[in-house]
């Protein structure tokens, strides 16, 4: 009798350990699923700015911090006869202003950022919905 009572017990718990270890692995694979979204989310978010900035980077023209180049002129004077020494002026000749193309570059920068955040805005907030939703079950 106690051999199959023994037995009985050692069944049930190995019955038990079974269905626990099948409920963790359920809930890993919730966890890995919710996990990956969340993760494919971010990139997503990520990505879209990571685009806009540098398309807006490249259609103005670059980063606001560049020293703007100056080119330098040199002007010899000499005179043949004269004693006098040879005399030098430097002339700096300031770059020119943009144009309308870079005017309307830096329009379709703005217009195309803004877009491409309000996207980035719609996708945030979609996710966090569904993050308050899930939680709220």
């Amino acid at each position: 009798m106690e051999l199959l009572e023994t037995n009985d017990l050692k069944a049930e718990l190995l019955k038990k350990s079974a269905m626990h270890r099948e409920e963790l692995e359920e809930e890993v694979k919730l966890i890995s699923e919710r996990t990956q979204k969340a993760l494919t989310n971010a990139l997503i978010i990520g990505g879209t700015l990571a685009a806009s900035y540098f398309i807006a980077r490249q259609l103005s023209g670059g980063s606001g911090s560049k020293k703007e180049k100056k080119r330098k002129v040199k002007i010899v004077r000499a005179v043949e006869a004269a004693p006098e020494p040879v005399v030098q002026t430097e002339v700096v000749a300031e770059s020119e202003t943009p144009g309308i193309v870079s005017h309307i570059g830096t329009a379709l920068a703005g217009q195309a950022l803004a877009f491409l955040l309000s996207m980035a805005k719609e996708k945030l907030s979609e996710y966090l919905e569904t993050r308050t939703e899930a939680k709220e079950k």
